[in-house]
């Protein structure tokens, strides 16, 4: 899940992102015809690894929804092919393998942070094709689902429609967006200031016009519920946006956005990333 920077990173800008608890889940065993997923994230998956099976996908994470659910299950589905197939690929090698499915599917602008975070877990730090994992914080967050579905493509192709026909409004916006995430990788211990760039980052989103009506009343309805900051998370459009809270006030920001007809879990890191599961 994105803190600060989606947009932005696709045009080389920092950005950073956090693996959260929830969690996907894919089994793959092996068959002598290829079984095609209706997803061409899966479906790529097996091509890239050169390998014939069947799969099967059970999702905590909402598809959609801007949570990076996409990278989820490409890292997922890459290990299980590994790990059944035994291809010996390094988690760095299925991450590399990850990024460059969701870039042929998402038309070739995408960028390596949603399939980092869910391959090494934890909080990462991203810059062009450089990535470097930060400590990790314990961040009190809760997360606002629209349950409006969005195409991350649309949105970034509408970003991309907008900068070429505005360079001299859209580049600062994208600088702007940028700084805010070096600024966030400074103040990862002081919830208040992370806040306060969250709020900011948000409005820059909206002046890119990746925003929703709906993300905006949960947004308003977090902060006003008490949360330090909240912004919409991923591609926008609709999907979710995440807030950050004082720790005693998670539960009362969580009934503020359900209270918009919405859904809502109060999450926080997970440092672990791809993992294998207990046989079954």
């Amino acid at each position: 899940m994105f803190l600060f920077g989606e947009h932005a990173v696709v045009y080389g800008k920092p950005g950073v992102a956090m693996a959260i608890k929830p969690r996907v889940f894919v089994t793959v065993r092996k068959s002598k015809t290829a079984h095609h997923a209706k997803s061409p994230y899966i479906d790529s998956c097996f091509d890239e690894m050169a390998a014939k099976g069947s799969v099967y996908v059970n999702s905590q994470l909402p598809s959609s929804s801007g949570l990076g659910s996409s990278a989820a299950v490409t890292v997922a589905t890459l290990s299980a092919i590994n790990d059944e197939f035994g291809k010996n690929y390094s988690r760095e090698e299925i991450a590399n393998m990850a990024y460059a499915i969701e870039k042929k599917v998402q038309k070739g602008r995408a960028s390596p942070t949603d399939t980092t975070v869910s391959t090494f877990g934890g909080i990462v730090f991203i810059k062009g094709n450089q990535r470097r994992r930060l400590a990790p914080y314990t961040l009190p967050l809760v997360v606002g689902n629209t349950l409006v579905s969005h195409s991350t493509i649309r949105m970034v192709e509408k970003v991309a429609e907008l900068k070429k026909k505005n360079p001299q409004v859209c580049d600062p916006i994208l600088d702007a967006i940028g700084a805010i995430s070096i600024c966030a990788i400074r103040n990862l211990t002081d919830a208040n200031s992370l806040g306060t760039l969250m709020n900011m980052n948000h409005a820059l989103l909206e002046a890119l016009g990746v925003g929703h009506p709906a993300l905006s009343r949960l947004v308003l309805a977090a902060r006003g519920a008490g949360a330090y900051g909240a912004k919409l998370t991923g591609a926008g459009g609709g999907g979710c946006m995440v807030a950050v809270c004082p720790k005693h006030l998670k539960s009362r920001v969580a009934g503020a956005i359900e209270a918009c007809d919405a859904k809502a879990f109060i999450t926080t890191l997970d440092t672990e990333g791809v993992r294998k599961e207990k046989d079954v």
